[in-house]
């Protein structure tokens, strides 16, 4: 496969993965509830992807970067979503 090729649809995974946190989002929402979604999960990737996210500013790999900060600001409602609509118990 040619090079070209690879990059377009590497940049276009990077740009559509994101997106899907947008069901889980409007499933939170509908519900106004967030309780079936671990906290602890939601905690752990928000972090792990804060933790990434001066590698992504820094990289040259415009895939990596898009990816990067897409994901950073889907993630980013997924968890204060989940905050949100936590049930105090």
């Amino acid at each position: 496969m040619h090079a070209e090729w690879i990059r377009i649809l590497g940049m276009i995974g990077a740009i559509t993965l994101p997106f899907w946190n947008i069901p889980l989002i409007l499933k939170i929402y509908k519900r106004k509830s967030s309780k079936d979604i671990s906290f602890a999960w939601a905690a752990g990737v928000w972090t792990c992807i804060l933790l990434m996210l001066p590698s992504v500013m820094i990289s040259s790999d415009r895939i990596f970067k898009t990816f990067g900060m897409i994901n950073t600001a889907f993630f980013t409602l997924v968890f204060f979503t989940v905050l949100k609509f936590r049930s105090p118990h």
